[in-house]
């Protein structure tokens, strides 16, 4: 059984065929998956998909470092009174993402900070989006580490020596979805020195769809892809993968 620790399953490029699309991650051995709030636009729209499929579905909540702009502290008060209303399994999506706007580093990184500091506050994992900004997030990172955070770092793309990195914090997974099946991208070579505790499976559907569906509309039905190019990249059986990705997950996130 897999647990997809990071599906926008409540992207309007849903919305034809839902019920189809939680069907097929069931066909497919798919037992629960997690998603990760974006802005105070996304929240409405995940709420409702949880509370329609409450044992399939658990929501996360945050603000995605792509949506901080001029009004990012007022979406910041919104979502953390969130906290106050209902159970999430994390903080997420957060990170910093440079490959958009360069610009808004200095505010992105208040909010990272602020978000953080929620988690160790509410005893939460964050779930950290990364894009052309592993630095940046490190550097964040090692000033507010200490035993009460926890997390992932959502989508890893890196090489061994960020992976070795996250590693170094000691309560940290690397999220491994369909960039591991793309032939050129080099992170089989880098999930090889990866031992398996330190992994858990992701789509983030609706995007980066793993081969051989690349270029179309991901869902979280192909996380059974994704799980079997690991075990592939491991030499383990398609079990092993599942029983130890899934307790990963079940132990991070609370489930």
């Amino acid at each position: 059984m897999l647990i997809d620790t990071h599906s926008h399953f409540y992207s309007k490029e849903f919305n034809d065929d839902l019920n189809d699309c939680i069907k097929r991650c069931k066909d497919n051995g798919v037992q629960q998956v997690l998603m990760p709030n974006v802005d105070v636009e996304s929240i409405e729209r995940m709420h409702l998909l949880e509370d329609a499929n409450a044992d399939f579905f658990k929501s996360m909540m945050g603000v995605h470092p792509c949506y901080v702009k001029e009004d990012y502290q007022k979406q910041l008060d919104t979502c953390k009174a969130w906290f106050d209303q209902r159970d999430y399994c994390a903080v997420g999506e957060i990170g910093i993402d440079l490959h958009w706007d360069k610009t808004t580093l200095g505010i992105q990184q208040d909010a990272f900070r602020q978000q953080i500091r929620w988690a160790k506050e509410l005893g939460k994992p964050i779930a950290i989006h990364a894009r052309e900004s592993f630095q940046e997030i490190f550097d964040l990172l090692d000033e507010e580490n200490d035993e009460a955070l926890t997390g992932v770092l959502h989508c890893f793309t890196g090489g061994i020596e960020e992976a070795q990195k996250i590693m170094s914090y000691g309560g940290f997974k690397m999220g491994i979805g369909g960039v591991l099946t793309f032939k050129k991208s080099g992170l089989d070579h880098v999930i090889e020195q990866v031992p398996l505790s330190e992994l858990i499976l992701e789509t983030d559907a609706p995007y980066l769809a793993p081969t051989p569906k690349r270029g179309k509309r991901n869902e979280s039905a192909y996380l059974l892809q994704i799980a079997e190019k690991l075990a592939d990249v491991k030499g383990e059986t398609l079990e092993i993968v599942g029983e130890v990705t899934t307790k990963n997950a079940t132990e991070l996130f609370g489930l």
